[in-house]
């Protein structure tokens, strides 16, 4: 019975992440440029983070669990009165910023 319920649900996912990859939004700066920018494969990286690749989306973008526990962080932060938020915030966003250079550094200086 559960089998009937969830397989259409199931399919419908893998149809939504086959749609996804052929559907990506291509980059501007990398168009107009032909140089990657900071985020680009954060795309890739988030579907296949969706997929439960997680070792495959690390490679593709490394900051994308980051950026992804900055935007939960910050909806928690809007959403509840904390005292400390801002400089909660303010601490979260220079780290996963200096992450996300780090990377960008190491993908186009080192490689």
């Amino acid at each position: 019975m559960l089998s009937v319920i969830f397989l259409p649900f199931f399919c419908s996912l893998i149809n939504s992440f086959d749609w996804l990859q052929n559907h990506l939004i291509p980059c501007p700066f990398k168009y107009l440029t032909g140089i990657d920018c900071p985020g680009c494969g954060f795309q890739r990286s988030f579907i296949e983070l969706i997929q439960g690749n997680f070792e495959k989306s690390w490679s593709i973008y490394p900051p994308t669990t980051p950026l992804i526990f900055l935007f939960i962080t910050a909806a928690i932060l809007y959403k509840f009165k904390i005292k400390s938020k801002a400089i909660v915030f303010k601490i979260l966003v220079i780290l996963v910023g200096n992450f996300v250079v780090l990377v960008y550094l190491h993908k186009t200086v080192i490689r």
